[in-house]
């Protein structure tokens, strides 16, 4: 079985005090594959991210920094599983049919951008996944990264709170 931990809506800047919280650095240290749903604002946190598990990165509204470097959309497999990453999945309503069409083929669909965690099915098996976010809880009641286990082309997916 793999691990992939699952982060967006990071909003570390440079020179800011502001980090990962302990708790996401724990699920990081047992991760196989790293996703970010976009919103990083530097490339060094990617630089931190690359020093537990291979990092694949999309996008975000804030990343200015990071145009020309990381590709809006992604379609990537792991452990037999296809995943689709894109940051901004749009409003909720129509949410399901409009990444299904986004991502045909792909049984999961990482996003970001609400900080709203999100763990739920899209259209035809097709798994919704939003991590929320560990650094900016919003108007959610925790800090939270994602953990998906995958193993022989199935995912188990988790939202889990993380404190600093």
């Amino acid at each position: 079985m793999s691990r992939v931990v699952v982060l967006a809506d990071t909003h570390i800047r440079r020179g800011s005090r502001r980090r990962l919280p302990a708790g996401a650095y724990s699920e990081l240290e047992r991760a196989d594959l790293i996703l970010h749903a976009g919103d990083l604002l530097v490339g060094e946190v990617l630089d931190d991210l690359r020093r537990f598990a291979p990092v694949h990165a999309v996008l975000g509204n804030n990343d200015l920094e990071l145009v020309g470097v990381l590709p809006t959309s992604l379609v990537l497999e792991f452990g037999g599983v296809r995943f689709g990453m894109i940051h901004d999945s749009g409003p909720a309503p129509c949410r399901a049919g409009r990444l299904r069409r986004r991502f045909p083929d792909a049984d999961v669909v990482v996003f970001g951008h609400s900080h709203a965690p999100w763990n739920q099915p899209g259209l035809d098996g097709q798994l919704l996944f939003n991590p929320g976010s560990p650094t900016e809880r919003r108007a959610q009641p925790d800090h939270t990264v994602g953990v998906l286990q995958v193993s022989r082309g199935r995912v188990v997916a988790e939202v889990k709170p993380v404190s600093s």
